[in-house]
């Protein structure tokens, strides 16, 4: 059977491997006698403790602890035992598809509410909206659910109906709706938009099984909009499928062309499996940003790997998280699975991106090193080993994939801290999950006249302190209209997803993000994917001398 391996961050997981043997390989009488005999020494402490230990334990929660204390002294954060709920969650992260009725769900004052309906979907049809709080399933309150315990039981077969009632601001009674289930398809590019100047906007957000289809007809829409050039936003990609990294490669790569080597324990380095370019690359002279960050890992970081190590495209961004590791979920009895790293990948130049990390802190990166034009030193690129392009530029290993163009997102001012440190420190979970995301749908519902790009005015920021002071926070005004800006970015958000969903609330963002900002400047002026590479080189000398400068005077 086919085998779906994973190069995931540490809560992310894909494909499944069946585990038909023991998990020891036994080789030769003496190891038979030794396994055995190790055996029968765990049995025994497993028969004190459970016998004579001053607390009562369960003999079935003394193997749990066993397997957990087991895989956690391996030492990597990526391999562990997957309950049944863990896994299906985690199988549906990657497939990609499910039984249900399509919302977006969170706990927020209390009650399972609805963050965003999924488009197209029986519970957008319906006529769900953000803010609805699900009072009752199958005539059973929901009072004290978990979002588990709510997605259990909204999740169902195809064609399956469920009853529920939403209590709607602005409604007097809770709503009844009976919503039919269908198959609902998780998207892996949840925005796609033509910016200007025929710069197209693709968001990946995890290399599910369709992805790559996903991909290939966001990018066809924008070309036939107009589209020269494409930003590949995968920032908040944690992975995914290798399959899916290697194929997604594949778009923009010739046949033939390495993508990602992967390395076993019994495997001759010289024998490593070499995925390669299958394709032609689908969109020759096609200038092409991706954008990475921290929370980028595995397949994102396999695809951004490839392309620069190819100089097909100019990476811009932070350095990504860096995990070069493979897993391999292997099925248990009881619907369990086992999660466990069977490989370490390198990138066709011969790059292995891993990074290091200790029991406190899985990942150590040097602080970056800011300057006035946000722009990095290459403080970020000290101590690690250089590599080289096809076309001979010099590129870095270990600590995840350095950008080629090393750009700081739009931080905070010192002005703006003190009000979110205030917020932070009070109540950070109640500022996001019910103060701020209640003003949202509150708004987005008493003013059916907004258009995108709406403007954030005094009225909204003065009536959102008075919100935040009716919550409880306790806010001087001169430390909240220090951070007003702030507070717009965060109101213009929260209002606009729960008005149009989260393609437009990327779209909204991505207007103040210096980080876009700086590929589309880049992307206007580009005429190949070589020129690209030039202007990127004159634009960081041009940010480190204004920085200079600016440190001078």
């Amino acid at each position: 059977m086919k085998i779906n391996r994973a190069i995931m961050a540490p809560l992310l997981v894909a494909g499944v491997a069946l585990a038909t043997g023991g998990w020891f390989l036994q080789r030769g009488a003496d190891q038979e006698r030794n396994v055995y005999a190790n055996s029968q020494l765990f049995e025994q402490v497993l028969h004190y403790v459970s016998e004579a230990f001053v607390d009562e334990k369960q003999p079935s929660d003394l193997y749990q602890m066993a397997i957990d204390g087991m895989l956690e002294s391996l030492g990597d954060p990526h391999t562990g035992f997957l309950p049944a709920r863990e896994y299906e969650n985690l199988r549906i992260a990657t497939q990609g598809q499910y039984g249900g009725i399509g919302i977006s769900i969170a706990k927020r004052s209390g009650w399972v509410t609805v963050i965003t309906p999924l488009p197209g979907t029986p519970g957008e049809r319906a006529g769900l909206q953000a803010g609805d709080q699900i009072v009752e399933v199958d005539g059973e309150t929901t009072r004290d659910w978990t979002d588990d315990e709510a997605v259990a039981r909204l999740r169902g077969p195809k064609g399956a109906p469920v009853d529920i009632k939403v209590a709607r601001v602005g409604i007097d009674q809770p709503i009844a709706f009976r919503i039919v289930r269908d198959e609902i398809h998780v998207r892996s590019v949840p925005a796609a938009y033509l910016i200007d100047d025929g710069v197209g906007y693709v968001e990946l957000s995890v290399f599910s099984e369709s992805a790559t289809q996903e991909v290939r007809d966001a990018i066809a829409k924008l070309k036939g909009q107009g589209a020269r050039s494409i930003i590949l936003d995968m920032r908040l990609n944690s992975g995914g499928l290798l399959e899916e990294g290697v194929s997604i490669a594949d778009l923009f790569l010739g046949p033939g062309l390495s993508v990602v080597e992967t390395r076993g324990r019994f495997q001759d380095p010289r024998n490593a499996e070499k995925l390669n370019a299958s394709h032609p690359d689908e969109y020759p002279g096609l200038p092409v940003v991706v954008l990475v960050g921290p929370q980028s890992a595995s397949a994102t970081e396999i695809v951004a790997g490839a392309l620069q190590d190819h100089d097909r495209a100019l990476i811009v961004g932070r350095p990504t998280f860096g995990k070069g590791s493979v897993q391999t979920v292997f099925r248990l009895q009881g619907g369990n699975h086992l999660k466990l790293t069977t490989a370490r990948w390198y990138t066709p130049s011969g790059r292995s991106i891993q990074r290091a990390y200790d029991d406190e802190h899985p990942v150590v990166d040097a602080a970056p090193v800011e300057t006035p034009a946000g722009v990095t030193t290459d403080a970020t690129k000290a101590d690690k080993p250089e590599y080289h392009t096809d076309a001979g530029r010099i590129v870095y290993g270990g600590g995840g994939i350095t950008p080629d163009l090393d750009v700081m997102p739009d931080t905070t001012t010192l002005a703006e801290r003190p009000l979110i440190e205030a917020l932070q420190q009070q109540d950070w979970p109640k500022y996001i999950t019910e103060t701020r995301f209640r003003f949202g749908v509150e708004y987005a519902k008493a003013h059916p006249e907004l258009q995108p790009g709406f403007p954030v005015t005094d009225v909204m920021l003065d009536d959102f302190y008075t919100s935040l002071i009716d919550a409880g926070f306790q806010l001087d005004r001169a430390m909240y209209d220090a951070g007003k800006r702030w507070i717009s970015y965060q109101l213009a958000s929260e209002i606009t997803v729960s008005k149009w969903g989260q393609q437009e609330r990327r779209r909204r963002e991505n207007r103040d993000d210096l980080q876009v900002h700086t590929a589309i400047e880049l992307l206007k002026q580009a005429t190949s994917p070589e020129s690209l590479f030039t202007l990127a080189k004159q634009h960081e000398g041009a940010m480190k001398g204004a920085g200079s400068a600016q440190a001078r005077r």
